[in-house]
């Protein structure tokens, strides 16, 4: 199959990219780098040098392509998300989301391509109703300040994904990613925070995170390819983690001290309304993706993945 990864040097583009050739598929990769496209181009990849941001030549770099797949992985997250200027670190991404993700749909249509397959974010949903949700549940329609643009830029592509004619739009809602590259991975500079204790539990340690190990991400991208109906799915593992549950876990996993707790009052003050947003996440059920792709992560949960990713 012809795949056109917008996104092949990123985080989950990596392992994305390993399992895609490995199952046979043609990719050709959109790359700003002349160095990273002969890199890729080393390895049997077609590099294709545009800027991302440049809706001509990435409209034009799609259309010469000619997939039959054509999947968005563009992001441009900081390996330390610094929650306290969440606004401010989310920019460039935000950016990407809201402009060249409606430009890669009408692209993927204007291609041919049979199907858009999409990252968007598990954890960004309505913070009501039970602990964990399913993909009928809205997006965060009321977020706090600092989340808001984030927000709407992820509205813009799920939007575009979904509804563009022509193409079988499929939204992949990932989880909070860990694993090699990720803001969860080894060397991660983001580890700092909690070896020093600056990462505290908030409040009761109620809200539910859906974590994602990459390499189960990318599996299960690679299952939307030719697999599941147009639509939203819930990329996660199968236990949305209690804050309360999974910090303390992560320290023990980097041999870090116990984390602190902190009032969610407090959290607001010092962390700004980003943090305290976070006290009522939900999970995302992945049951979805289960039934209807035909996938399972390697690591059920936390409890499994964090020993293997740290240990």
């Amino acid at each position: 199959m012809k795949v056109f990864l917008a996104g092949a040097t990123g985080a989950i583009g990596r392992p994305l990219l390993d399992r895609l050739q490995a199952a046979g598929h043609e990719v050709a990769a959109l790359t700003r780098s002349p160095e990273r496209g002969a890199l890729l181009a080393g390895r049997g990849v077609t590099p294709v040098v545009a800027d991302a941001l440049d809706a001509d030549a990435l409209h034009a770099a799609v259309l010469a392509a000619r997939p039959e797949v054509v999947i968005n992985q563009l992001t441009a997250i900081p390996r330390r998300l610094d929650v306290r200027r969440y606004d401010a670190a989310m920019a460039p991404t935000n950016r990407l989301r809201r402009e060249a993700g409606p430009v890669l749909a009408r692209a993927a249509a204007g291609a041919g391509a049979r199907r858009l397959i999409t990252q968007s974010v598990a954890f960004s949903l309505e913070p009501s109703g039970p602990p964990v949700l399913d993909e009928t549940a809205p997006l965060w329609d009321d977020p706090p300040a600092a989340m808001r643009e984030a927000l709407g830029a992820t509205r813009v592509l799920e939007d575009a994904t979904l509804h563009t004619p022509g193409v079988e739009g499929v939204v992949l809602r990932y989880g909070f990613f860990y694993g090699p590259g990720t803001a969860y991975g080894p060397g991660s500079p983001g580890l700092d925070d909690l070896r020093r204790r600056r990462f505290p539990v908030l409040g009761r340690g109620e809200a539910r995170f859906s974590f994602i190990h990459v390499d189960d991400a990318a599996a299960a991208t690679v299952r939307a390819l030719d697999h599941g109906a147009p639509g939203i799915y819930n990329v996660t593992d199968d236990e949305p983690a209690r804050m309360g549950d999974w910090v303390p876990a992560m320290a023990a996993a980097i041999g870090a001290p116990a984390p602190r707790h902190v009032p969610v009052w407090l959290a607001r003050i010092l962390g700004g309304s980003a943090v305290g947003g976070m006290a009522g996440l939900r999970g995302a059920s992945n049951a979805k993706a289960r039934r209807e792709l035909g996938w399972a992560p390697g690591f059920p949960s936390y409890r499994e993945g964090f020993p293997a990713v740290f240990g």
